[in-house]
């Protein structure tokens, strides 16, 4: 089953701000002219002042859920790496804290990118989805940029046409735990 975050975080942000709104703005004047005429005029009782439950959820959860998906969406989102490939600066299970506003701010569930801000270069880490399958993040280093012609022959890569330097810093032993 695939899972979208960021739409249900969407979802539920609307929802309890639009229950909340609603009741704001009807609801609660209804409620308060009720209880004052059923009391005759007296200061409304505690019993009748009290919100209806949803709305008392709606009400605790919004400011939360909008918290929430403000951070995710415009600030920082949490990944796990799933695989070994950017060993050994990134190993099997780190977490890392994505910047996300570092190449531009884009809209939750949207994709549309309404803030552009830098582009990446050539060194950074990035994640970005799978292109065939936009459930999988993927986290690699960016080699080329638009408009390089990138070549890999013989261990050596190339851009360009000419080969990128490498420093052989040794052998990498990378510690296995069995689970």
């Amino acid at each position: 089953m695939n899972f979208d975050f960021a739409a249900l975080l969407v979802f539920l942000t609307f929802l309890s701000g639009v229950i909340w709104l609603c009741d704001n703005l009807y609801f609660a004047r209804k409620r308060l002219a009720a209880s004052q005429q059923k009391n005759s005029g007296q200061v409304a009782t505690e019993i009748d002042a009290r919100l209806p439950l949803i709305v008392e959820y709606a009400r605790s959860f919004f400011p939360i859920f909008l918290f929430v998906l403000i951070l995710r969406s415009f600030i920082a989102e949490p990944f796990r790496i799933p695989s070994a490939s950017m060993m050994p600066t990134l190993l099997i299970g780190d977490f890392i804290l994505v910047n996300k506003y570092d190449y531009g701010i884009r809209l939750p569930v949207l994709n549309l990118k309404v803030i552009p801000n830098k582009t990446p270069q050539r060194g950074d880490i990035v994640v970005f989805r799978y292109p065939l399958d936009p459930k999988i993040p993927f986290i690699k280093r960016v080699v080329g940029l638009p408009g390089d012609h990138i070549a890999y022959y013989d261990k050596t890569l190339f851009i360009n046409g000419k080969p990128v330097e490498q420093e052989v810093l040794g052998m990498y032993e990378a510690k296995v735990q069995v689970k």
